[in-house]
Protein backbone atom coordinates (compact mmCIF):
# COMPACT_ATOMS: atom_id res chain seq x y z
CA UNK A 1 0.00 0.00 0.00
CA UNK A 2 2.89 2.30 0.86
CA UNK A 3 4.41 1.64 -2.58
CA UNK A 4 1.10 2.59 -4.25
CA UNK A 5 0.97 5.84 -2.30
CA UNK A 6 4.55 6.66 -3.26
CA UNK A 7 3.83 5.80 -6.90
CA UNK A 8 0.71 8.01 -7.00
CA UNK A 9 2.58 10.84 -5.29
CA UNK A 10 5.42 10.59 -7.79
CA UNK A 11 2.95 10.46 -10.68
CA UNK A 12 1.17 13.57 -9.40
CA UNK A 13 4.52 15.34 -9.09
CA UNK A 14 5.48 14.35 -12.65
CA UNK A 15 2.17 15.45 -14.07
CA UNK A 16 2.40 18.73 -12.20
CA UNK A 17 5.92 19.28 -13.46
CA UNK A 18 4.83 18.47 -17.03
CA UNK A 19 2.20 21.20 -16.86
CA UNK A 20 -0.76 18.87 -16.65
CA UNK A 21 -3.81 19.98 -14.70
CA UNK A 22 -5.71 18.27 -12.00
CA UNK A 23 -8.84 16.51 -13.30
CA UNK A 24 -11.08 19.04 -11.52
CA UNK A 25 -9.35 21.95 -13.29
CA UNK A 26 -9.57 20.22 -16.66
CA UNK A 27 -13.29 19.59 -16.16
CA UNK A 28 -13.89 23.21 -15.18
CA UNK A 29 -12.16 24.41 -18.35
CA UNK A 30 -13.94 21.82 -20.51
CA UNK A 31 -17.28 23.54 -19.88
CA UNK A 32 -17.94 25.50 -23.03
CA UNK A 33 -20.24 28.47 -22.69
CA UNK A 34 -23.36 28.44 -24.84
CA UNK A 35 -22.98 30.07 -28.21
CA UNK A 36 -24.66 33.43 -28.46
CA UNK A 37 -28.15 33.36 -29.91
CA UNK A 38 -27.98 33.53 -33.68
CA UNK A 39 -30.49 35.39 -35.76
CA UNK A 40 -32.70 32.92 -37.71
CA UNK A 41 -31.84 34.57 -41.04
CA UNK A 42 -28.11 34.28 -40.36
CA UNK A 43 -28.57 30.66 -39.30
CA UNK A 44 -30.53 30.07 -42.52
CA UNK A 45 -27.79 31.67 -44.61
CA UNK A 46 -25.28 29.34 -42.98
CA UNK A 47 -27.44 26.24 -43.53
CA UNK A 48 -28.23 27.09 -47.17
CA UNK A 49 -24.49 27.55 -47.74
CA UNK A 50 -23.25 24.37 -46.05
CA UNK A 51 -26.14 22.30 -47.42
CA UNK A 52 -24.97 23.13 -50.94
CA UNK A 53 -28.21 24.68 -52.19
CA UNK A 54 -26.30 26.94 -54.60
CA UNK A 55 -24.62 23.89 -56.12
CA UNK A 56 -27.78 23.01 -58.07
CA UNK A 57 -30.19 25.93 -57.64
CA UNK A 58 -27.80 28.67 -58.85
CA UNK A 59 -27.06 28.32 -62.58
CA UNK A 60 -23.44 28.06 -63.58
CA UNK A 61 -21.90 30.38 -66.17
CA UNK A 62 -18.50 30.31 -67.80
CA UNK A 63 -16.04 32.44 -65.86
CA UNK A 64 -12.36 33.24 -66.40
CA UNK A 65 -11.35 29.99 -64.66
CA UNK A 66 -14.15 27.78 -65.95
CA UNK A 67 -17.72 27.20 -64.75
CA UNK A 68 -18.79 29.24 -61.72
CA UNK A 69 -22.12 30.08 -60.07
CA UNK A 70 -23.93 33.04 -61.63
CA UNK A 71 -24.70 34.95 -58.45
CA UNK A 72 -26.89 37.43 -60.35
CA UNK A 73 -29.32 34.47 -60.53
CA UNK A 74 -28.59 33.13 -57.04
CA UNK A 75 -30.93 30.23 -56.20
CA UNK A 76 -33.19 31.06 -59.18
CA UNK A 77 -33.15 27.46 -60.46
CA UNK A 78 -32.85 26.20 -64.00
CA UNK A 79 -32.94 29.05 -66.57
CA UNK A 80 -36.39 29.18 -68.18
CA UNK A 81 -34.99 29.88 -71.66
CA UNK A 82 -32.84 26.73 -71.64
CA UNK A 83 -35.00 23.82 -72.76
CA UNK A 84 -33.41 20.43 -72.29
CA UNK A 85 -33.85 17.42 -74.59
CA UNK A 86 -35.42 14.24 -73.25
CA UNK A 87 -33.28 11.92 -71.16
CA UNK A 88 -30.81 10.05 -73.38
CA UNK A 89 -32.13 6.69 -74.53
CA UNK A 90 -30.49 3.54 -73.32
CA UNK A 91 -29.08 4.94 -70.10
CA UNK A 92 -28.14 2.23 -67.67
CA UNK A 93 -29.68 2.21 -64.21
CA UNK A 94 -26.61 3.90 -62.66
CA UNK A 95 -25.98 6.53 -65.30
CA UNK A 96 -27.21 10.12 -65.22
CA UNK A 97 -26.43 13.39 -67.01
CA UNK A 98 -26.30 16.97 -65.88
CA UNK A 99 -26.66 20.20 -67.86
CA UNK A 100 -23.70 22.58 -68.12
CA UNK A 101 -25.66 24.96 -65.88
CA UNK A 102 -25.76 22.23 -63.18
CA UNK A 103 -29.49 22.92 -62.82
CA UNK A 104 -31.04 20.13 -64.96
CA UNK A 105 -30.50 16.40 -64.60
CA UNK A 106 -31.54 13.34 -66.59
CA UNK A 107 -31.51 9.77 -65.38
CA UNK A 108 -33.71 6.73 -64.81
CA UNK A 109 -36.20 9.03 -63.02
CA UNK A 110 -36.67 11.24 -66.12
CA UNK A 111 -35.58 14.89 -66.37
CA UNK A 112 -35.55 17.10 -63.29
CA UNK A 113 -34.93 20.82 -62.95
CA UNK A 114 -33.69 22.74 -59.92
CA UNK A 115 -36.50 24.93 -58.59
CA UNK A 116 -36.49 28.69 -58.14
CA UNK A 117 -35.90 29.21 -54.40
CA UNK A 118 -36.06 33.00 -54.50
CA UNK A 119 -39.03 34.82 -52.92
CA UNK A 120 -40.41 35.83 -56.33
CA UNK A 121 -44.21 35.38 -55.98
CA UNK A 122 -45.08 33.96 -59.41
CA UNK A 123 -42.13 31.70 -60.22
CA UNK A 124 -40.34 31.15 -56.91
CA UNK A 125 -41.20 30.46 -53.28
CA UNK A 126 -42.92 33.84 -52.83
CA UNK A 127 -46.35 32.42 -52.02
CA UNK A 128 -45.06 29.42 -50.10
CA UNK A 129 -45.71 29.46 -46.40
CA UNK A 130 -43.18 28.23 -43.88
CA UNK A 131 -45.46 25.24 -43.28
CA UNK A 132 -45.51 24.33 -47.00
CA UNK A 133 -41.74 24.65 -47.23
CA UNK A 134 -41.18 22.33 -44.28
CA UNK A 135 -43.81 19.86 -45.46
CA UNK A 136 -42.21 19.65 -48.93
CA UNK A 137 -38.80 18.88 -47.44
CA UNK A 138 -40.25 16.36 -44.99
CA UNK A 139 -42.37 14.47 -47.54
CA UNK A 140 -40.35 14.82 -50.75
CA UNK A 141 -43.41 16.21 -52.50
CA UNK A 142 -43.86 19.58 -54.18
CA UNK A 143 -46.21 21.68 -52.00
CA UNK A 144 -45.93 18.81 -49.52
CA UNK A 145 -48.53 16.77 -51.40
CA UNK A 146 -48.17 17.08 -55.19
CA UNK A 147 -45.60 15.60 -57.57
CA UNK A 148 -42.50 13.88 -56.18
CA UNK A 149 -39.33 15.91 -55.78
CA UNK A 150 -37.02 14.07 -58.16
CA UNK A 151 -33.30 13.27 -57.90
CA UNK A 152 -30.74 14.51 -57.41
CA UNK A 153 -32.48 16.72 -54.80
CA UNK A 154 -31.45 15.18 -51.46
CA UNK A 155 -34.74 15.96 -49.70
CA UNK A 156 -34.29 12.81 -47.58
CA UNK A 157 -31.30 14.50 -45.92
CA UNK A 158 -33.16 17.76 -45.36
CA UNK A 159 -36.15 15.86 -43.94
CA UNK A 160 -33.95 14.96 -40.97
CA UNK A 161 -33.18 18.59 -40.13
CA UNK A 162 -34.82 20.15 -37.09
CA UNK A 163 -37.88 22.34 -37.49
CA UNK A 164 -35.80 25.28 -36.27
CA UNK A 165 -33.19 24.68 -38.98
CA UNK A 166 -35.80 24.39 -41.74
CA UNK A 167 -37.54 27.54 -40.44
CA UNK A 168 -34.19 29.35 -40.49
CA UNK A 169 -33.56 28.27 -44.09
CA UNK A 170 -37.02 29.49 -45.06
CA UNK A 171 -36.43 32.80 -43.25
CA UNK A 172 -33.16 33.31 -45.13
CA UNK A 173 -34.68 32.42 -48.52
CA UNK A 174 -37.31 35.12 -47.91
CA UNK A 175 -34.54 37.75 -47.74
CA UNK A 176 -32.64 37.05 -50.97
CA UNK A 177 -33.33 39.06 -54.13
CA UNK A 178 -36.35 37.71 -56.03
CA UNK A 179 -35.63 36.52 -59.57
CA UNK A 180 -38.47 35.97 -62.05
CA UNK A 181 -37.57 32.61 -63.60
CA UNK A 182 -40.21 30.07 -64.56
CA UNK A 183 -38.44 26.73 -64.27
CA UNK A 184 -39.76 23.99 -66.61
CA UNK A 185 -41.81 21.19 -65.06
CA UNK A 186 -39.90 18.01 -64.33
CA UNK A 187 -40.58 15.09 -66.65
CA UNK A 188 -40.81 11.78 -64.78
CA UNK A 189 -39.78 8.64 -66.67
CA UNK A 190 -42.60 6.70 -68.26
Amino acid sequence: MKQLSLFLGALALLLSAAGCQRPEAAEAEAVVPAAPAVDAVERGRYLVTVAGCNDCHTPFKMGPNGPEPDMTRMLAGHPQQLRMPPAPAGQGPWVWSGAATNTAFAGPWGVSYASNLTPEPNTGLGIWTEELFIKALRTGRHWGQARPILPPMPWQNYSRMTDDDLKAMYAYLRTIPPVANSVPESVPSS
